[in-house]
């Protein structure tokens, strides 16, 4: 927000900058200045739709206020005396979100556009464009969320069900694990019955430690403290039945530590995802990136097809615990720069590293 304010203040300090700002319709220049039109009498915000006027009829002013003054009418297709149509947008959606997360049943999309102030049709557009789901997956997120808190309370798994808000058992049994990762009586009891083979090794990036459910690998952590490894790894299965290795997995375990150190040998494991809708949409497009590539925290939103949610998309980068096989360690600021990671922004730098010599001596 901070480094979009001054790019405005100091781009826009001119007449020809301001006039170039509106001929493009820049949406930086919003929050920077309006437009008036002497042959109208009316002032625009720089990203109003209307036809450009002849650039000798165009004047500027620092607000809304200073236009009125000099005697010009707020223009009623940008209406510049309110927010800017983004933040008008992103009021609307939190609105349509409230409703959503303290309905006992999911409003229909009418109601919500209601309650958005818009169109049906638009109302789905820039509820997806604000948070990156539409607003049956998010409602389906809120409802797992309510799931997840009424299992740890309620005495039984029924009880649990409705308090979620869900009318009926077979509805939620059919998605529960798509929801919740595994059974409701499993995820109760902290994922008591299921079976877990892990496995600590080492790796030129320091200690790593790799686990498998039924479903695929469920985790790969990578860390300099074994111990610290293994506790942070029980911690997030507290109750399920830890197995330690075996001859098979041995083999799953080898196949990762010779990814670290060779990018060129793949890794095609299978994989036990958990997560929310929208964290399986950017950890699946994290999975497409290829062998020696990075990507920036824009332009993977844009690949999810949800360009304003670059905030988000980083945060799911930050919740995979699943490295190397999602590869958020792909994903870098828009500048080049590394930000964070998870396992520590050096391993990062080396993966990268590696990757690109690979596909370079790959290339040749």
């Amino acid at each position: 927000m901070n480094e979009t304010s001054t790019h405005s203040f100091a781009t826009f300090d001119s007449d020809e900058a301001k006039w170039a700002a509106v001929l493009a319709r820049d949406a930086a220049a919003d929050d920077a200045f309006v437009y008036a039109v002497r042959t109208t009498g009316v002032y625009c915000r720089p990203t109003c739709p209307s036809r450009r006027p002849r650039r000798e009829n165009a004047e500027f002013h620092s607000d809304a206020a200073a236009a009125e003054r000099a005697g010009y009418r707020p223009c009623q297709r940008c209406r510049p005396k309110e927010l800017p149509l983004a933040q008008r947008h992103a009021q609307s959606v939190a609105r349509a979100c409230r409703l959503i997360e303290t309905s006992d049943e999911l409003p229909s999309l009418d109601e919500l556009a209601q309650a958005a102030g818009l169109s049906r049709f638009h109302f789905h557009r820039v509820f997806k464009s604000v948070t990156g789901l539409t607003p049956k997956a998010y409602a389906v997120a809120c409802r797992a969320e309510r799931a997840r808190q009424a299992l740890a309370h309620r005495a039984t798994v029924t009880e649990a069900i409705y308090e979620a808000g869900f009318n009926s058992s077979g509805r939620f049994y059919a998605g529960s694990n798509r929801m919740l990762g595994m059974t409701p009586k499993r995820y109760r009891s902290g994922g008591k019955g299921m079976e877990i083979h892990f496995a600590l090794g080492e790796c030129s990036l320091g200690n790593i430690l790799v686990a498998t459910s039924e479903k695929g690998i469920c985790a790969i952590s990578l860390g300099s403290d074994p111990e610290q490894l293994l506790q942070e790894f029980q911690d997030r299965f507290a109750n399920a039945n830890l197995i330690p290795g075996g001859k098979d997995f041995d083999a799953w375990v080898a196949k990762v530590v010779g990814f670290v150190e060779a990018p060129g040998v793949g890794l095609s494991l299978p994989l036990d995802i958990r997560g929310t809708a929208f964290q399986q949409r950017v950890w699946q497009a994290l999975i497409e990136i290829p062998v020696g590539t990075t990507i920036s925290y824009a332009e993977l939103a844009q690949r999810i097809g949800s360009p304003k949610s670059v905030r988000a998309v980083a945060r799911a980068c930050a919740a995979n615990t699943i490295a190397l096989a999602i590869p958020c360690h792909r994903v870098v600021r828009s500048d080049g720069a590394l930000s964070g990671y998870r396992w520590g922004v050096e391993r990062k730098r080396t993966l990268i590293e590696r990757e690109q010599t690979y596909e370079l001596v790959d290339g040749s």
